[in-house]
């Protein structure tokens, strides 16, 4: 075992001197740092700073201002669970409404389910969907031709003021609340969100990895509740989202408790494959470690 690490250290080491490394900034005091094997793209799109590059493991990385983004590696598990879970539990979606997810890798997902009509991506950064369908095609593996898709390129704040269409569910697939993202965890936001679900509509974002950003967690808890019955969150394990559990938030008016058989049948009906999402870890994912266990509304 001991001769292994060392040569995995000595691998390491030399493939340090050989190549550059991303190091990610989320945090002052903490950081994670990832070899970038090749620099496949760079460039300041007209809201984040966007680098595009390829790791070993993760292979192909989207990073935006000093944040991972998505890797090629393990975006399945934070798509997947962003969006079965929620599709999942609702009884016939046939409208979603995914804000962010310019990558595409909600979309992909969504539309595996057949029941969905209209699946429709609101977008602030067109750079970041047309880079990620040129750089990054996996992940959206041709969600954006379907015709069932309408994209509208805005930023989601202003756009859910003026929309008058409703939605079983709602895809908030955000950054973290700090620049373009920090809006979309507002009470307002929450507060319109609301008002463009259907009966028994189901509100789901991304909300970030909670041992580490344990003030975000509450005070989106905070901000939803006066508008939804039932807030809580879910949560995965994803590698690249480091420093523990990563949490998605959850808001419905309707206290959602889908039996592991119901979740099977309902998995029997989709198109295509899954690598992460069962209907064990579905149920497994909404029982929250002590440092998560805010009381549930």
């Amino acid at each position: 075992m001991l001769f292994k690490l060392c040569c995995s250290l000595a691998t390491l080491t030399a493939l340090s001197a050989e190549t550059s490394r991303y190091l990610e900034t989320l945090y002052e005091t903490w950081g994670q740092s990832i070899v970038m094997s090749e620099e496949i793209h760079r460039e300041k799109t007209e809201h984040q700073d966007l680098v595009i590059f390829q790791n070993p493991i993760f292979g192909r990385v989207l990073a935006l201002d000093g944040v991972i983004q998505t890797t090629e590696a393990d975006e399945a598990i934070y798509h997947e669970m962003m969006v079965h879970v929620p599709l999942f539990a609702h009884e016939n979606p046939t409208s979603v409404l995914v804000i962010g997810g310019g990558d595409g890798g909600i979309l992909r997902e969504v539309l595996k389910h057949a029941s969905v009509q209209r699946a429709l991506l609101v977008e602030l950064d067109a750079g970041v969907m047309n880079l990620s369908k040129k750089y990054l095609p996996k992940l959206s593996n041709g969600a954006f031709d379907d015709p069932r898709v309408e994209v509208v390129i805005q930023d989601a704040s202003e756009y859910v003021k003026t929309c008058k269409e409703t939605f079983d569910v709602i895809l908030c697939d955000s950054t973290d609340p700090f620049g373009p993202g920090k809006v979309l965890f507002t009470p307002e936001f929450y507060a319109l969100c609301k008002k463009l679900l259907r009966k028994n509509g189901i509100f789901v974002n991304q909300n970030g990895v909670p041992f580490l950003q344990k003030e975000e967690l509450t005070l989106t808890l905070k901000n939803r509740s006066p508008y939804f019955k039932h807030v809580t969150f879910y949560t995965a394990a994803i590698p690249s989202y480091v420093g523990g559990l990563m949490a998605f938030g959850w808001a419905s008016d309707k206290k959602y408790r889908i039996s592991e058989q119901v979740l099977e049948e309902r998995l029997a009906k989709i198109k295509g494959p899954l690598y992460y999402y069962t209907p064990g870890i579905h149920k497994a994912s909404f029982v929250l470690p002590g440092y998560m266990n805010l009381p549930e509304k």
